[in-house]
């Protein structure tokens, strides 16, 4: 049992390179770009592409039509048999999407993702494995499995309430209520609201690309492991990725760059 299709799709997501960005693009508007197994293996093809692509700083995740996703694809999902199948065969199907998202998650350069007009369901999911979410005015947001029948289960709740904590991620998963994307900012669920949802995205990623890539790809990797751990097993992570970076030939060059007064020149070594 798999969402996987026997042959992908490629024009179901599309993607491009604009500088230093990797832009993937949902391009099923004629569903909604409800997710598949074009989308969603084609979301991950592309993050493969570039995995340890050195040329990529930042990759930008948005969405052709009027949203940026409707959800799951239930027609796909019932095409896999999942709601007749045995509870071993159906953790096995959510345990490959986890992974799938999970992958966007641990991938060490930052992950944005430009959200507009709505984004229901798994994709909710999906966009909480990024690392920043810009919306644009007007999109509406919300996790609405328990209206079907079922409960997220490919990282709503894990990273909802890692994110939200427990008060809000019930409110929301609970209740399957849309909110907003004024609503959205305001409980940190989003980064930002702004006009032009791949402006946005496009502005914070230059940011970014000004930074030292291999620290950024630590850093994201000590924030995502040491949420919950204690202080001194934190600082002791710090540490060691530290004591890795400072290896780096980025490190010299920023510190040099800092004492020659001038804009560091970053290479990813």
């Amino acid at each position: 049992m798999s969402l996987l299709a026997q042959d992908i799709d490629p024009g179901k997501v599309k993607t491009t390179r604009e500088g230093k960005n990797f832009i993937i693009t949902l391009n099923r508007p004629e569903k909604r770009n409800a997710l598949n197994g074009d989308v969603l293996y084609g979301v991950r093809n592309a993050f493969e592409s570039v995995y340890t692509d050195p040329d990529v700083r930042t990759i930008i995740v948005n969405a052709e039509g009027p949203g940026f996703s409707a959800g799951v694809d239930f027609f796909a999902l019932a095409s896999t048999g999942f709601l007749n199948s045995n509870p071993p065969a159906v953790r096995d199907l959510i345990r490959e999407m986890q992974d799938l998202f999970s992958y966007i998650e641990d991938i060490e350069k930052p992950v944005i993702f430009a959200l507009h007009g709505y984004c229901y369901g798994m994709a909710t999911e999906m966009i909480l494995a990024g690392d920043f979410r810009i919306a644009q005015k007007g999109t509406e947001i919300g996790i609405h499995e328990v209206a079907v029948g079922l409960i997220p289960d490919c990282g709503g709740i894990a990273r909802m309430t890692k994110l939200l904590g427990p008060i809000k991620a019930k409110e929301l998963i609970m209740t399957a209520k849309m909110i907003g994307a004024e609503e959205g900012k305001q409980i940190q669920l989003f980064t930002d609201v702004v006009d032009d949802a791949m402006e946005g995205a496009l502005a914070l990623a230059e940011s970014l690309n000004k930074n030292a890539p291999l620290a950024l790809g630590m850093a994201k990797r000590i924030i995502n492991r040491g949420q919950h751990m204690d202080t001194r097993s934190l600082l002791e992570l710090e540490a060691i990725g530290q004591a890795a970076i400072v290896e780096t030939e980025d490190a010299k060059e920023g510190l040099t760059a800092k004492m020659e007064k001038r804009e560091a020149d970053f290479k990813g070594k």
